[in-house]
């Protein structure tokens, strides 16, 4: 199971903030049912460069071992730090449908067996990009960001990083995985995008996951984030 918590805080309490992403990163990797974790900042993924950074809200993902973990998190005296600053949250518990690539050495996400899946699913990618390949990277990602904001079946799209230049990812939430499918294979500017990674070599690590989306709620910027369930099928050939 995959959670992922952001909470949205105040201007006074950014510096707090900063100050948990570095004081919550032990507590959180050592909670019981932990395999994998990160404390995230988040941006608007539209340039993928410092201007996107979004100083109020900060997220927490979370790979647990059992089914109850997300849960317990929630209950965890991190999230309660949270919730006395925040003036909102939100949370998306997943299972992954398939991964590929690596996070910071890590399969955090594992190797799932394939499964069909016919409801909402939720998307994460992530790079490490090479420096010297900064700025051909940030040049090639606006037309991506435009298209997928007008592409149809999104229904949630978030920046998340570890650093503000050069740990970059997104978290993506979609209508049904044909959905994201277009975007990812067939939108014209994102199939450029995966055709000049493959020609440029512009990332010394990437990671992609896809997940069904098993519950999704709070708000963010004010907004509700999209509810969703769904339901497994046989595996896939």
């Amino acid at each position: 199971m995959v959670s992922l918590h952001v909470w949205g805080v105040p201007g006074r309490h950014v510096p707090t903030a900063i100050l948990r992403m570095a004081l919550h990163r032990r507590a959180v990797r050592s909670m019981p049912g932990v395999r994998f974790a990160k404390l995230l900042g988040t941006g608007s993924a539209r340039t993928f460069t410092p201007r996107d950074a979004d100083s109020r809200h900060w997220g927490v993902l979370a790979c647990w071992d059992d089914p109850d973990g997300p849960e317990r998190f929630a209950d965890s005296a991190v999230a309660a730090a949270w919730a006395r600053t925040a003036t909102e949250s939100a949370a998306w518990v997943m299972r992954p449908l398939s991964s590929k690539g690596r996070w910071a050495g890590e399969e955090p996400f594992g190797r799932p067996a394939p499964t069909r899946w016919a409801g909402p699913v939720a998307a994460i990618t992530r790079g490490r990009i090479k420096p010297r390949m900064w700025r051909t990277f940030w040049s090639a990602v606006p037309p991506v960001a435009l298209d997928v904001r007008t592409g149809g079946g999104l229904t949630f799209a978030l920046g998340i990083g570890e650093a503000p230049l050069g740990l970059q990812g997104t978290f993506s939430t979609w209508a049904d995985g044909a959905a994201m499918t277009d975007f990812a294979y067939r939108r014209s500017p994102h199939r450029a995008v995966i055709d000049q990674t493959r020609k440029l070599d512009w990332y010394s690590e990437e990671l992609f996951a896809r997940f069904a989306l098993l519950s999704a709620r709070g708000t963010y910027a004010d907004r509700p984030v999209a509810p969703g369930t769904g339901r497994a099928g046989a595996a896939a050939s």
